[in-house]
């Protein structure tokens, strides 16, 4: 993304947080007599890093196969039978670079089936940096990347523990990030220029039957709040509506705001448009920050350094929320 339209003591109080605990960010948890696994955020964060260091994920690069490679080894050690899309993906500047979305499937014998998804290549450009000389360079991408993956991986963990009425697809898209850079803008309408591993899966999904889709995208940041993003509202009210209840009744609406926040030019928007799938983002969005999407947006500050084990447990948890009250 993106293009944002303007308008074990820890273990334990994480866990402590799935029964009802609040910290000073949550709001009073609805009661619900279904028994909810609890997200572990320490896992997701080492998920994270591992990534992390392999350095940035851009296309053509041996970080790019070697996390790809790790990424898939991950889900299918947690019992997902995976898939992968491959494509040629040509970016703004006319260069293409071969590339492929991961897909990982629970229980893939079941009919219904809901999707989780993330991109999980880097920016190659640094190109919101305050220092002009990083906007060459790519970005680390823990959030920006890396964290949504990092919670789809520990989502798949607990889920392998667990038989559920329907199945749960996680997609990692590449080449999300490869759209026009900020100083090779012509000012043109490039929207088109990002989502590219989307933009392929909703030409070639692997399942025409999945129910919906939500979309993760930078669910780790420090101090990060999840408005409603205005096209998730627009094309899948429903769906927002579900994941906000589902915030709710795991206590974590203080990171779900029931504004509306920025409409984003995101993966979720292939889904819906194209594949005609119904689709949310979580996404981050900062009225009142000089950059909407937080200050390490696209800059080499987009680092482990900068990942919020808060954040991490309140989309996973509200996650789990919502699969398990499916």
């Amino acid at each position: 993304m993106k293009y944002l339209y303007h308008p074990l003591l820890l273990l334990l109080l994480l866990c402590l947080s799935c029964k009802g605990a609040n910290s000073g960010n949550n709001t009073p948890k609805e009661e619900t007599s279904v028994n909810i696994p609890c997200f572990n955020a320490d896992s997701a964060l080492a998920s994270i890093k591992r990534q992390c260091d392999f350095g940035p994920r851009t296309l053509g690069s041996v970080a790019h196969e070697s996390c790809g490679q790790y990424i898939a080894q991950e889900f299918t050690r947690f019992g997902c039978t995976v898939t992968f899309q491959h494509a040629t993906f040509t970016r703004y500047d006319g260069k293409s670079f071969p590339g492929y979305n991961i897909i990982a499937c629970t229980q893939p014998d079941k009919a219904r089936r809901i999707m989780i998804c993330a991109h999980w290549d880097s920016r190659p450009w640094a190109d919101q940096d305050a220092n002009p000389a990083h906007h060459h360079t790519p970005v680390p991408a823990a959030n920006d990347g890396a964290s949504g993956v990092g919670v789809m991986i520990e989502l798949a963990r607990i889920l392998s523990q667990d038989t559920l009425s329907f199945g749960v697809d996680f997609v990692c898209f590449d080449a999300e990030d490869m759209g026009t850079p900020t100083w090779d803008d012509q000012g043109q309408d490039d929207s088109d220029t990002w989502c590219l591993g989307s933009q392929y899966w909703a030409h070639h999904p692997h399942n025409k039957q999945i129910s919906y889709a939500i979309l993760l995208d930078m669910v780790g940041g420090q101090g990060a709040t999840f408005y409603r993003e205005g096209f998730s509202d627009q094309l899948a009210r429903h769906i927002v509506d579900k994941v906000w209840k589902a915030s709710r009744e795991a206590g974590f609406s203080g990171f779900f705001n029931d504004n509306q926040g920025g409409y984003i030019t995101d993966d979720h928007l292939p889904i819906n448009r194209i594949a005609h799938i119904p689709a949310i983002n979580i996404v981050p969005y900062c009225p009142d920050c000089t950059n909407a999407f937080g200050n390490t947006w696209h800059t080499t500050s987009d680092d482990v350094n900068h990942i919020s084990k808060e954040t991490l447990h309140a989309v996973g948890q509200t996650l789990l929320q919502l699969i398990y009250t499916e």
